[in-house]
């Protein structure tokens, strides 16, 4: 079983003692280990093809680039030669290039070449990569976590397949918090995890796998340490209950977690109360006018690694239920932002999803449109929708004239105010208002507006 002392000796970090050693172990991208994809290609040593094809792998920190790409190597027995772009140049890629055809023609060996963080590279170094990838002296397996589109140049996009990686999921992160306690590479059992702390780690990583493996290293280490005082304490007591302490696994909670990462533990579970709490206060914090209290919220969220894309959507509803046609810019303001955050990503979408926020807060507020579809809503289920009036029916099929339809119709165009005075909703509804514009904001515009135009139909 581990030590104490050897957790706390600075040795290999925990999450790279846990790279998986083949793709079987690999949490997550599902969607890139089915049977038969180029990645699974790769790896298998026993393919009938070489299955030389470079790959681009374009995801957010932590969700298994590098992992990937070494458990490809593992697998496949070929050569592997890792770079980063952040020490390596042009002389470094050339040598590798130089030392893979020497592998090739003598031992028929294929090398790997894993490029980290590529889009570090300037164009002058990525063009350096272009004769091993087209040649085929290489298998390049790129990194990035920028939009390949701006950051590689075309001619290596061209010759390389772009795989996108997905945030892992609580469930993924969790499967690899608890491997990580349990395996003779990790913790090897010399701690356990409360349910607390491993909803709180899972929570802190926000989908970044290397962020919930470092946390649960940083905990196991002040758990250890709280374990080996408590023991140094007791030193004075009877041996019966030294030896009940010593053999006692210290337990990681959350409060050890949370003075590892040097970070308060928001009470917030994505799944249960907190999160429907705290959204709903979001919401009404937004439709009350409060940008504090709504920005405290939106804050709240974040830092409990809430998906911003839920977030967004809600945006995009409040914009609609709660300032409607007060402010029409608010709603294209809320799929900006949500837009926005797709684009970016975290943490920099905070920005625009504290941006929409604010303005939403801020601006002029209406429901008239939502209670007004909803009153429609409700006479369509109640049975009032009545017959389409012959006027307003479609008269360009055969027969549809001669059934009366289209007749008497006056083309509102064709209106010195382009508004005539004709009936437009069925009989049985005629003279019914569902949409009453408030006093506010651009609505205030629209409804007087609206007065008039209701003066022309008569009132209908």
């Amino acid at each position: 079983m581990t030590s104490p002392a050897a957790l706390l000796s600075g040795q290999t970090p925990l999450a790279v003692r846990m790279r998986p050693v083949s793709l079987a172990e690999v949490a997550g991208q599902r969607h890139l280990l089915r049977a038969g994809s180029p990645i699974v290609a790769l790896a298998d040593p026993e393919a009938s093809s070489p299955g030389a094809v470079s790959i681009i792998l374009w995801g957010p920190p932590g969700t298994g680039k590098t992992t990937l790409a070494q458990a490809i190597a593992r697998s496949s027995g070929r050569r592997f030669v890792e770079l980063s772009a952040i020490t390596a140049g042009v002389k470094d890629v050339r040598e590798v290039m130089q030392e893979a055809i020497t592998q090739r023609d003598l031992y028929g060996q294929t090398t790997i070449l894993f490029l980290d963080e590529i889009h570090r590279f300037t164009k002058a170094q990525q063009d350096a990569l272009l004769p091993g990838v087209e040649n085929g002296w290489v298998i390049l397996i790129a990194a990035t976590t920028e939009n390949p589109s701006f950051s590689v140049i075309s001619p290596l996009l061209s010759r390389s397949l772009l795989l996108t990686l997905q945030p892992l999921t609580d469930d993924d992160i969790g499967l690899l918090v608890d491997r990580a306690v349990a395996d003779a590479r990790g913790l090897n059992g010399a701690v356990v995890l409360s349910d607390e702390a491993r909803s709180a780690l899972v929570r802190l990583a926000s989908g970044d796998a290397r962020r919930a493996l470092t946390g649960l290293e940083a905990g196991a280490a002040v758990a250890l340490s709280h374990a080996t005082a408590a023991a140094t304490d007791a030193a004075t007591d009877d041996d019966a209950g030294e030896e009940t302490r010593a053999t006692a696994v210290p337990e990681v909670s959350a409060d050890d977690v949370a003075q590892a990462v040097d970070k308060a533990l928001l009470r917030y579970d994505r799944q249960g109360d907190e999160h429907y709490d705290v959204i709903s206060a979001f919401i009404k914090s937004i439709r009350g006018s409060d940008p504090d209290a709504a920005l405290h919220y939106l804050a709240r969220m974040i830092e409990a690694g809430e998906d911003p894309r839920f977030i967004a959507r809600r945006l995009v509803i409040s914009a609609s239920e709660d300032v409607g046609l007060a402010d029409p810019q608010a709603l294209s303001i809320a799929v900006a932002a949500a837009d926005a955050v797709a684009f970016i990503g975290m943490p920099e979408g905070r920005i625009p999803l504290a941006e929409a926020t604010v303005y939403l807060a801020t601006t002029a507020k209406s429901n008239a449109a939502y209670v007004g579809i909803d009153a429609a809503i409700a006479d369509i289920r109640a049975g009032g929708f009545g017959r389409v009036p012959l006027h307003l029916r479609d008269a360009h099929y055969p027969g549809a004239k001669r059934l009366g339809h289209g007749r008497g119709y006056v083309y509102s165009h064709d209106s010195e105010f382009g508004v005539v005075p004709q009936q437009y909703l069925p009989d049985e509804l005629d003279g019914r208002h569902y949409y009453e514009p408030k006093n506010l904001g651009a609505e205030r515009d629209i409804g007087s507006r609206l007065e008039r135009i209701r003066r022309i139909l008569g009132d209908r």
